[in-house]
């Protein structure tokens, strides 16, 4: 049956991602490697704060198009072409990202037109929504969400106007209202999940594009020819440190985090989804790009530096605390999700801050070395003794 482009087509308890929303993840994760290229222009503190504050609004807008996906098909009618628009907007914010704290100059200022690409994702995504919203709780959800967005427009656009310091602090104050504003409004009208299979999904396609990307960066940081053989050893170390990120998510903690959302109370499901997936999945994704940045500026010395050169500690941080970062996501999308306490994760964490002040100390391919041996550790452990153990490992199998 031939469907009008003016229509739309509710998807179903059984629906599962589609190829067009994988398009629509990739120009998303481009968006991050973006970011990552911005942090490590100037890998200072402040810089990696406003890398974080990118990160953090590129990720709501992407989580907001994953509701959308589960609520009605995206590859179908006016849903694909609205979806379109905010994939060419996104883009945009993609191109202008480099340049967002530039003074905003030209007939293209790239703050300014950063925060337009923004607003037009999300104004895009709230109207699509509500064109396809059948359900009236539904519709009052949508509509506490506007006011949010309504409101973190002005410290946007201002930011983007002012540049400097004042940009970074009103940016930030445009995540809390709009992110913060429509989690206060989702608590008073709670989201409707329709597919369990299409949300985890989309959530596992994600962090795995993630982490290919992230081998791409670390490729393209060992350069066009491989310059020494230390270059060569830190390049492999980055693809363990992958490795191990790959594992630690799906070689059996998403099965199981899957598995508890599914046989979960059906007025449960939205909650679970919107807190263990739109939110924990969140420092899952912080980490691995920065992790990304870390590895690249260990390339970055060997290649123009030498062996015995430290890292920065902006660099260190990003190393250690990205993996950090990942592993608290994983503990915090355990407890939503099942209730239990990821000890392992937690402490795993924790080792990884204390590393920071060594790592400091040691030559940038040692400081890396040391990171892949506390994460294979990790990998180990979890494996053996890890929350996953008993009842719950029995769904992963």
């Amino acid at each position: 049956m031939r469907i009008s482009r003016y229509r739309y087509e509710t998807t179903e308890e059984t629906h599962r991602t589609t190829n067009f929303e994988i398009f629509f993840d990739l120009v998303f994760v481009f968006a991050l490697t973006r970011i990552v290229e911005f942090m490590a222009e100037t890998p200072t503190a402040v810089t990696m704060v406003r890398g974080l504050i990118l990160i953090l609004l590129l990720w709501f807008s992407w989580s907001a198009y994953a509701w959308l996906g589960n609520e009605a098909r995206a590859d179908v009618g006016l849903i694909r072409t609205g979806t379109l628009a905010a994939m060419a907007a996104l883009f945009v914010a993609a191109l202008a990202i480099p340049d967002a704290w530039q003074e905003p100059e030209g007939p293209l200022p790239a703050p300014l037109l950063l925060a337009a690409a923004y607003l037009v994702v999300r104004v895009l995504h709230l109207t699509l929504y509500l064109y396809v919203s059948r359900s009236p709780q539904l519709t009052r959800t949508l509509r506490l969400s506007m006011i949010p967005l309504a409101l973190a427009s002005l410290p946007l656009v201002a930011g983007a106007l002012v540049g400097g310091m004042t940009q970074t602090m009103l940016w930030a104050v445009a995540f809390v209202v709009d992110v913060g504003g429509g989690r206060i409004a989702s608590g008073y009208s709670p989201w409707e999940l329709r597919s369990v299979s299409h949300f985890t999904e989309r959530h596992r396609l994600v962090i795995i594009i993630a982490i290919g990307e992230s081998l791409i960066s670390i490729g393209l940081g060992a350069g066009a020819e491989l310059a020494t053989w230390w270059v060569l050893l830190a390049a492999l170390l980055g693809f363990v440190v992958s490795v191990c990120l790959w594992r630690l998510y799906f070689d059996r903690f998403a099965p199981v985090i899957e598995h508890v959302m599914a046989t979960a109370p059906r007025a449960r499901r939205g909650t679970i989804a919107s807190d263990a997936f739109s939110l924990a999945h969140l420092p899952m994704i912080a980490g691995i790009m920065y992790l990304a940045l870390g590895i690249e500026q260990v390339l970055a010395i060997l290649m123009h530096h030498g062996t015995a050169d430290e890292l920065g500690l902006p660099s260190v941080v990003a190393l250690y605390g990205g993996g950090a970062l990942y592993l608290v996501g994983r503990g915090l999308c355990l407890r939503l999700t099942a209730g239990r306490t990821a000890l392992p994760a937690v402490v795993g964490a924790v080792v990884l801050l204390l590393l920071v002040a060594p790592a400091r100390l040691l030559p940038a391919l040692s400081a890396l070395a040391l990171l892949v041996v506390a994460l294979v550790v990790q990998c180990a452990v979890e494996r053996r003794y890890g929350e996953l153990a008993g009842p719950l490992a029995e769904a992963a199998s």
